[in-house]
C-alpha cells in the first residue's frame, strides 16, 4: 500500500516550471526599475534636506553676528561649508547622499542676497549638484516639490 501511494505522486511538469519562472521575470522587470526611482527620490530628497540644514545654520551664524561668517555670507562667493563647520554652525559638513563615504566638496557655499535678505546654496556632490555655482539654488525653488535644481554631474 506504501509503495502505491509513491508511485501515485505527480509532480511539476517543465512546462509548469517554466511558467512560474517567466511570471516571475516579469514580476522582477517590473519591480526592479520602480524600486531604482524610489532609491534615486530618496537621495533627491537627502540633497534638499541637507541644503536646508546648512541654511539653517547660515542664517543661525547671521544673528548671531558672527562677522567671519557674516562677511562671506553677504560676499561674492558666499559662506564655505568649511568655515561654518570651524565656527561651530555645523557639527560636520553633511555627507553627501550618492557617495556615504565623502561630504560635499569645498566648492559648496551658501550666501544671502543683501537687497531681498533671501539666502540661496550650491552643494557640489560626488554624482550630482544642487544648484549652479554661478545661480545657486534658492530656498522656494528647495520648497516647490520637483523644481528644485539638482544636476547630474
Amino acid at each position: 500500500k506504501l509503495l502505491k501511494q509513491f508511485k501515485n505522486q505527480k509532480g511539476f511538469t517543465l512546462i509548469e516550471l517554466l511558467a512560474v519562472v517567466v511570471i516571475l521575470g516579469i514580476i522582477a522587470a517590473i519591480a526592479v526599475p520602480s524600486v531604482s526611482g524610489i532609491i534615486d527620490n530618496s537621495k533627491k530628497d537627502a540633497h534638499i534636506s541637507n541644503a536646508f540644514l546648512i541654511i539653517n545654520a547660515a542664517k543661525l551664524a547671521d544673528v548671531s553676528n558672527n562677522q567671519i561668517v557674516k562677511t562671506d555670507l553677504l560676499g561674492k562667493k558666499g559662506v564655505k561649508l568649511s568655515v561654518l563647520e570651524s565656527e561651530g554652525f555645523l557639527d560636520a559638513i553633511p555627507k553627501d547622499p550618492d557617495s556615504d563615504s565623502t561630504t560635499y566638496t569645498d566648492a559648496s557655499y551658501v550666501k544671502k542676497n543683501s537687497t531681498t535678505n533671501k539666502y540661496s546654496i550650491y552643494l557640489d556632490g560626488s554624482k550630482s549638484k544642487v544648484g549652479k555655482s554661478s545661480a545657486p539654488a534658492t530656498e522656494k525653488e528647495l520648497n516647490e516639490d520637483g523644481k528644485a535644481k539638482i544636476f547630474n554631474k
